[in-house]
């Protein structure tokens, strides 16, 4: 593997983009040495050892004091997980550009966001997006549009790994110029090493910066707060993680445990499969990791500088096609940021309100956070205050997978203040000023087609067949 890495490594004609090259080639051979020790060691978590965490472990937001100034916004910067494409969605280009709300996308809310708490507050809290190879040059081309906004916008890339082939391990890419298919970016746990690499991390401690504030792209309930921003300072902590309480669609998220006397993250991955069923159990593990992370800058650089992250690392399969039009399978050795959390001092969670997850991975999240359960202020989404319980359970059938197919079959976002539950499949059309109210379940067969028209109140009603509806 080294060997085929400096030959790699030989295809880079340009001095500085050889020795930038080099040191990802080196960060990556490191991890990938590292995966063939746990892959050979075997380093499985002891079931028996997992203990709920403790009192000072897991923190709950209510508890926590608010603040009597804005001082400690001077000494935030605010990080979005930039990475990531709208492929999943049938988008072309980063995910962040995806319209969710008002004419908004995703980066339009972050930016309006920062811009109110500088304009408010009269701080200079910066904005950085971790950016990929894949999204990095679009990114660079949206952003112009706001250099007459408050806001000091900056970016800079994840790293850029070579998959390897599953059965040999060895390098898919023989050249540095190779198809775009034979590399990935290695998950947002490389964020430490490209805050570094970059740059950046210096940068922010010189303007006298000491807290980020991380969350994904996606998650339009990750806003800055100041009961957290404080708390995280008065209490010396290098890392607090939001947690929020799980519900039936988040069994799967990982958890804070305490292993060995440490505060780790759990995820299902790392769960032997006799344990997954009580791993999902409510009851045991009440909480999830929400993404939405405050680390100490001063604390990555020191863990850095001594190589003192090593976060679990997860095995990606995947499949591409090679040069010859022949599909083979390929590995991609990725870290999630949330695993880190077990080497920073005085590291623990807070349990947040629910209104600070609201990701859209989906397009049926997408219908949730343009709906009327919400309302748009600087930037952030309000739950209305008539809103009662946790949001609704919203199932979209795969004629409804891309945002394109979405905005067609639901020109007009339905009222759905009162409902409970709402699964859609097959070729059905929403009209204009829909309700739906408790538990709703529309069903098209294949070769068939529903229309519910304008203006219809659907409430605890179960759909079904090819039926276009004329009363309401």
């Amino acid at each position: 593997m080294r060997n085929a890495l400096n030959k790699l490594s030989d295809t880079v004609t340009d001095e500085n983009e050889k020795v930038r090259f080099e040191n990802e080639m080196d960060t990556f051979f490191a991890l990938f040495r590292r995966y063939l020790t746990d892959k050979a060691s075997g380093t499985a978590l002891d079931w028996d050892k997992i203990r709920s965490p403790s009192a000072d472990e897991v923190v709950d937001f209510k508890d926590i004091t608010a603040p009597d100034s804005t001082e400690n916004l001077s000494k935030l910067a605010v990080l979005k997980l930039n990475g990531g494409l709208g492929t999943s969605m049938g988008c072309v280009g980063p995910k962040s550009v995806i319209e969710v709300r008002d004419g908004n996308t995703f980066l339009d809310l972050s930016v309006r966001q920062i811009e109110y708490l500088n304009r408010q507050y009269d701080s200079d809290v910066p904005l950085l997006l971790l950016n990929s190879f894949n999204t990095d040059t679009d990114t660079h081309q949206i952003i112009r549009k706001y250099s007459g906004h408050r806001i000091r916008i900056r970016t800079f890339n994840q790293s850029k790994y070579p998959r390897v082939f599953k059965d040999s391990l060895l390098p898919v890419p023989t050249s540095a110029e190779d198809n775009i298919d034979s590399w990935y970016p290695p998950g947002h746990g490389d964020l430490f090493e490209s805050l570094h690499a970059s740059g950046e991390l210096d940068a922010l401690i010189e303007q006298g910066k000491e807290i980020l504030f991380v969350s994904n792209g996606d998650n339009l309930g990750a806003t800055v707060d100041l009961k957290i921003l404080n708390h995280m300072i008065e209490t010396n902590s290098e890392y607090i993680m939001e947690l929020t309480d799980k519900t039936r669609a988040d069994v799967k998220g990982g958890t804070l445990i305490n292993y060995n006397g440490q505060v780790r993250l759990l995820e299902i991955a790392q769960v032997p499969k006799e344990h997954v069923e009580e791993f999902k159990s409510i009851k045991k593990f009440k909480n999830f990791n929400t993404n939405n992370l405050w680390i100490n800058l001063k604390a990555i650089k020191r863990l850095i500088e001594s190589n003192g992250i090593e976060s679990e690392i997860i095995p990606n399969a995947k499949s591409i096609t090679n040069k010859l039009g022949q599909e083979v399978n390929v590995l991609q050795l990725e870290t999630a940021v949330g695993a880190a959390i077990r080497h920073f001092e005085n590291a623990h969670g807070v349990v947040v309100p629910r209104s600070r997850f609201l990701p859209v991975k989906t397009c049926s999240d997408l219908l949730i956070v343009k709906s009327d359960l919400f309302y748009l202020e600087h930037g952030a989404l309000r739950l209305d205050p008539s809103r009662f319980g946790a949001n609704p359970l919203i199932k979209l059938g795969s004629h409804f997978k891309k945002v394109s197919n979405f905005n067609q079959r639901i020109p007009h976002i339905p009222k759905i203040l009162e409902l409970d539950h709402l699964t859609i499949t097959g070729n059905v059309n929403l009209g204009k000023g829909v309700v739906l109210k408790g538990t709703v379940i529309i069903v098209c067969q294949d070769g068939q087609r529903i229309d519910i028209p304008n203006g219809s109140v659907l409430e605890n009603v179960v759909i079904t067949g090819n039926l276009t509806i004329l009363e309401h």
